[in-house]
């Protein structure tokens, strides 16, 4: 089912790990951001767009992860983008022999069955630099960053100020640092993330996570508080008060505080290797 929140935006949301897909009605057609994720879930975003006699035009991968990658057949074949270093990514691990084993592998097991992988990651990089999507629809500015994954990038659809956040900003999922194979720092990074997000912030009427319910503007720089407050309790190996771990998680939600211990032990191996960190467990 389709929700608009915006005129001309709407957002379809699975049902296992809550993942948002934006829909962006442009001239001809529309752009869908992270499509996904399940095959039903997708043939039934494909009919509620035939119902509203809106084509997919455009396509758009936020960052690397399986749930961010998918694509369905009756979706139709329109470019789907991503930035430079995303697209190099899904590029590198598709030209595996064994790529589809290793996507299968990180599915969770509820939906391993239901996921197609036919057209897996198959994405169009955007050359460096670039500041905004080539569609025929509202300018949609890119704003990449380095935290969480390697080749993120966030999506402003300027003219009704809906920021398609991907895995950043979730009011169920704590921050998710970036593996140590991408980079030195994923503390350093994610501050960084968070940082672009909060430049843009007064720009935003509403914002899409990747997981998790959308935020209005005046909830938008309490997000980024939070997340801003979790990551320096992680650098500082000091106790997070965060609510979406422990006791206060949502129902359904309690395994994010297995994912937030492994994060605290794997900064804590780092400190005492004097090494690069890596992020545990990483989800979804």
């Amino acid at each position: 089912m389709l929700l608009q929140i915006a005129p001309g935006v709407l957002v379809h949301q699975s049902a296992l790990l809550q993942n948002n897909t934006l829909v962006v009605q442009g001239a001809t057609g529309v752009l869908l951001i992270d499509a996904g994720i399940t095959d039903s879930e997708m043939r039934c975003l494909a009919a509620d767009l035939r119902e509203l006699g809106q084509p997919v035009v455009a396509g758009f991968s936020t960052h690397p992860d399986w749930d961010h990658v998918l694509w369905h057949p009756e979706l139709g074949h329109a470019p789907r983008y991503g930035t430079a270093r995303c697209a190099g990514i899904m590029a590198e691990l598709l030209s595996q022999p064994d790529w589809r084993t290793q996507a299968a592998e990180g599915l969770p097991p509820e939906i391993a069955g239901a996921v197609p992988l036919d057209l897996f990651g198959q994405l169009t990089g955007l050359p460096a630099g670039t500041r905004h999507l080539p569609w025929d629809g509202p300018p949609v500015r890119i704003i990449e960053h380095p935290a969480h994954a390697a080749g993120h990038a966030a999506l402003l659809v300027e003219t009704c100020g809906v920021l398609a956040a991907g895995d950043m900003l979730s009011d169920v999922l704590v921050p998710m640092l970036n593996d140590a194979a991408s980079t030195d720092d994923p503390v350093g990074d994610y501050l960084v993330g968070l940082t672009r997000l909060e430049e843009v912030a007064d720009d935003v009427a509403a914002m899409v996570p990747g997981h998790g319910s959308v935020a209005r503007a005046d909830q938008v720089r309490a997000r980024i508080i939070l997340d801003r407050a979790y990551i320096h309790a992680l650098r500082d190996g000091t106790t997070s008060a965060d609510p979406r771990i422990g006791p206060a998680a949502q129902p359904g939600w309690e395994w994010v505080s297995d994912l937030h211990e492994g994060q605290v032990q794997s900064l804590a191996r780092s400190r005492q290797d004097d090494g690069p960190s890596s992020s545990a467990l990483r989800m979804p």
